[in-house]
Order: structure tokens, then C-alpha cells, then sequence
């Protein structure tokens, strides 16, 4: 797709299926694209939602994915495409299980584990939806940014004004400039920018996407450091979903998110993904390195 200076959000939303559509090259081997005009270190989201895609076209439509758990290795570069390489661990009558070695020039960058499950009916209970206002009328992350962009150190403001094709609401803005101290805990609606297809197995990769959004900073919200004045040195160490029921990622849905711990330079963060009607549809955890350092002169 070429490239335009001012994207629609059908061209935002186009960019992403793309980057979510990895290329068959055989024998289990796939390839992820590059995000267009990506520059740095790729988005943690964009490796899962692309090893979860290159995982799913090894098992047959009938045994959706309920899980997956990853371990990010090292830093991906965005100058260079995504090599994945499934092995087919496990088809059994009712699970099938797929491991995917994530790499970039020869050196692995992310580990996964995956496991399906054909449809069973069984005992039901789950967590209802936290009480939170709706999507209507909360401002969006783009326009907070917007408003604020002249608190944002120059070198982060092209990064926070780019568009993306991922709408965040938050309940209630984070204190992401002055780093004063919250509750670790959020509240973000959230949905493509634009309508979707219908394939069940492109909502999953884009919720895989943005399940990587507004999670692990929940762990630094009790503390007075802000990462973008590089007080904190903010990486993802691990990942895991469990896919619980049906969604559509272009319909709102609510990521609940805590953090119940952090310390030794690390925060344990979990989230919950409800639909608008309140039906708990997924669930994630995440731990990751949060290692102060002094700020950026």
C-alpha cells in the first residue's frame, strides 16, 4: 500500500490487516511485513498479533486459539521484516498445540506457545464488567495528546501525534506527563477505527495487537517517574491471553487493567477485555522491566 502523509481511518485500519496478513512461504515458515513508515523498535503488539496469525493458519478453522503465552527476547527493528517458523507440537482430538519462533536476521526476538480447542459447551461463571461510564463523550488518547502536546518533550511529540489505527478512550486520563501518582489501575475502551471483516481469526490478531496498549504502564502509575522524560527505562519481558469468547475488535470493547505488584525492577500487570454489553471475552497478563534511570538531560 503506498504510503500518504494524512491516512484515512479505512487506510489506517488497511495498514494493519496488512501487517496482521503474514506471508506463507512454506513449510510452516511465515512473514511479517513491515509497519509503513515505521522507524526504531517494533511495537510488541505487531510481533504477537503476527505470530498468533502465522500460528492460526496451521490449524483448521473449527479450534479457535484460548490461549497463548510469549516471552519477547529481544528488541525488534522495524527496518527489517519478521521471520516465523511454527512447529506443530500437538493435534489431538480436541487440542492442538503450536510453538512459533519469532526472528530477525537470524537471531530469535520473540517465544510463543499456543493452544486450541475445538468448541465444547460446559460450566459457565465470570467476572462482570467493572461500572465505568461508556465510550460516549470520553475524549480519545489522540485529542488528550493533542491538548497537551506542549508538555511533551519535542523528541516524543511526532510519536504521540501519530495516527494509529487503534482508538483508545480512557475513563480517566493517566498522568502520563507530570508523572504524579495514581491507582494502578485503568480503564480504556477501545476499537478499530474502522469496520473489519468478518473472519473471526482477524478480530483475534487485532485484539492480540491491542492488548499490548495502555497494559504494562499501569505498574508505573503509583510512582512519581515519567517515561517520557526517561525517568524509567519501560520494557515488555512477557505476554499471555487467554481468549475467552467472541468479540469484534471494531465494536468497543473495555480493557480493565491492575497492577497488583511491582519491584526488583519489574511490574506484574493483568487486564480484562468485556464487550460493550459486558460479557468478559478475554483476559491478559503481562510482566515487564521497569528499571529507573536518570532523566534525559
Amino acid at each position: 500500500m503506498i504510503e500518504s502523509e494524512n491516512p484515512t481511518r479505512q487506510e489506517l485500519v488497511q495498514r494493519l490487516l496488512d501487517l496482521l496478513n503474514v506471508k506463507n512461504q512454506g513449510a510452516d515458515h511465515f512473514e511479517g511485513s513491515r509497519k509503513i513508515g515505521g522507524v526504531g523498535r517494533v511495537f510488541g503488539g505487531q510481533v504477537i498479533g503476527q505470530a498468533l496469525a502465522s500460528a492460526e493458519r496451521t490449524v483448521p478453522d473449527d479450534r479457535p486459539v484460548h490461549s497463548l503465552h510469549a516471552y519477547f527476547l529481544r528488541g525488534g527493528s522495524e527496518d527489517h521484516v519478521i521471520d516465523f517458523k511454527v512447529e506443530r507440537d500437538l493435534d489431538g482430538s480436541s487440542f492442538s498445540n503450536r510453538r512459533v519462533v519469532a526472528s530477525q536476521l537470524g537471531k530469535p526476538i520473540l517465544n510463543m506457545v499456543l493452544s486450541f480447542h475445538k468448541r465444547e459447551e460446559g460450566l459457565h461463571h465470570a467476572e462482570p464488567m467493572p461500572q465505568v461510564p461508556g465510550p460516549e463523550g470520553l475524549a480519545s488518547e489522540a485529542e488528550l495528546h493533542r491538548q497537551h502536546i506542549d508538555k511533551v518533550p519535542t523528541a516524543h511529540r511526532k510519536f504521540m501525534l501519530q495516527p494509529r489505527p487503534i482508538e483508545l478512550r480512557p475513563v480517566w486520563p493517566r498522568a502520563w506527563i507530570d508523572g504524579q501518582p495514581q491507582e494502578p489501575v485503568a480503564r480504556t475502551w477501545f476499537r478499530s477505527v474502522a469496520p473489519l471483516p468478518d473472519d473471526p481469526r482477524i478480530h483475534r490478531a487485532v485484539l492480540a495487537y491491542a492488548s499490548d496498549m495502555t497494559l504494562l504502564g499501569t505498574a508505573t502509575q503509583p510512582h512519581a517517574a515519567s517515561m517520557l522524560k526517561g525517568e524509567l527505562m519501560v520494557v515488555s519481558l512477557d505476554h499471555a491471553i487467554w481468549f475467552h469468547d467472541d468479540f469484534r475488535a471494531d465494536e468497543w470493547l473495555l480493557y480493565a487493567c491492575d497492577s497488583p505488584w511491582a519491584g526488583r525492577a519489574r511490574g506484574y500487570n493483568r487486564g480484562s477485555i468485556y464487550t460493550a454489553g459486558g460479557k468478559l471475552v478475554a483476559s491478559v497478563t503481562q510482566e515487564g522491566l521497569i528499571r529507573p534511570v536518570k532523566p534525559n538531560q
